[in-house]
């Protein structure tokens, strides 16, 4: 599936797979997921609680190492690299956690955990020249100086996860994935780390991954989302596209779920009944099947892999692509 043109590709994931032993068996975490971001743009991964979005992210990052596929960074598979080739690849490819006082160690200092970074990629020469840099990055993501020595402690969720920012900043990233960055935060918080992110993004060329359960974030940050259920895209578009003609049943459902004020034109609901089925030695099929007022004896004879319906529109339905 080739979906940008390979010049302009920044990250791109082939039939990514991450599955973990189990007393009752193999669970397919992440379940052959296929995927490719431009460089400076926005993906957005959106799925209910579980459905491994954030286990993506991490198996792309190597904090979890994949059981298969491939993972081209700038061309090169890092499923490959050793540790010294993945020690400098961190300095390209970052992470920005959901919890900001879970991802701080609370014994140390604002500085000090900005600075970390830098220390251990001996990126500066003396104290002198990480406490200048220190103070940079504070300034870049909207930390006044006087928080200099604070302790996370003594912080907000918001100023957390602003040094959450500058720590995965400090080694000047091109690529950073940010796994549910403010759903711990207040929603009047959310929009300011979220404006000082977009900021972020334009002034330094970043590509973000941005991992989220939520549509109405993902909207207004993304170029692009990816539907995830139960460890495999069902649907992947510009954002655009995906609002205006959502095609999987499942995004369906998970838009109409997106509360409105529009009292003159209210979304009819749809419901979702059904058991959700196992990632557990999962049958063939649609995984969705089960909960699908469309489905068909073929939806779960078979699986289906994302096939493109519209331009850059890939949607894995067997009605959705028979109907095109």
């Amino acid at each position: 599936m080739s979906e940008v043109n390979t010049t302009e590709t920044i990250l791109e994931v082939r039939n990514l797979k991450m599955h973990f032993h189990t007393p009752k068996g193999m669970l397919h975490a992440v379940d052959g997921v296929n995927f490719a971001i431009e460089r400076g743009k926005t993906l957005g991964i959106v799925g209910e609680s579980g459905c491994g979005k954030s286990t993506t992210g991490r198996a792309i990052l190597r904090l979890l190492e994949a059981t298969d596929g491939e993972v081209l960074f700038e061309g090169e598979n890092i499923l490959h690299f050793d540790k010294a080739q993945m020690r400098k690849l961190r300095e390209d490819m970052q992470i920005i956690f959901q919890d900001p006082f879970a991802s701080l160690n609370p014994r140390m200092t604002a500085s000090e955990i900005i600075g970390e970074p830098l220390i251990i990629h001996k990126k500066v020469k003396n104290k002198a020249e990480l406490a200048e840099r220190v103070r940079e990055l504070m300034q870049l993501v909207g930390l006044s100086e006087r928080l200099v020595n604070t302790y996370p402690h003594e912080l907000d969720g918001g100023r957390r996860q602003r040094i959450g920012i500058a720590r995965a900043l400090a080694l000047n990233p091109k690529f950073i994935i940010c796994d549910e960055p403010v759903s711990a935060l207040d929603v009047s918080i959310q929009a300011q780390v979220l404006n000082l992110m977009q900021d972020l993004q334009d002034r330094l060329g970043l590509t973000y991954i941005f991992i989220t359960h939520d549509l109405s974030v993902v909207k207004h940050f993304s170029d692009d989302i990816a539907v995830m259920y139960l460890g495999q895209l069902v649907e992947k578009a510009p954002v655009d596209k995906l609002f205006s003609n959502p095609s999987h049943p499942y995004t369906r459902a998970l838009l109409s779920a997106i509360p409105s004020i529009d009292l003159d034109h209210p979304m009819e609901r749809e419901r979702l009944e059904g058991e959700i089925s196992s990632p557990i030695n999962p049958e063939p099929g649609c995984r969705f099947a089960k909960r699908c007022r469309y489905a068909t004896t073929e939806c779960s004879a078979h699986d289906i892999s994302l096939r493109e319906i519209d331009q850059d529109h890939f949607v894995a339905c067997h009605r959705t692509t028979m109907s095109h």
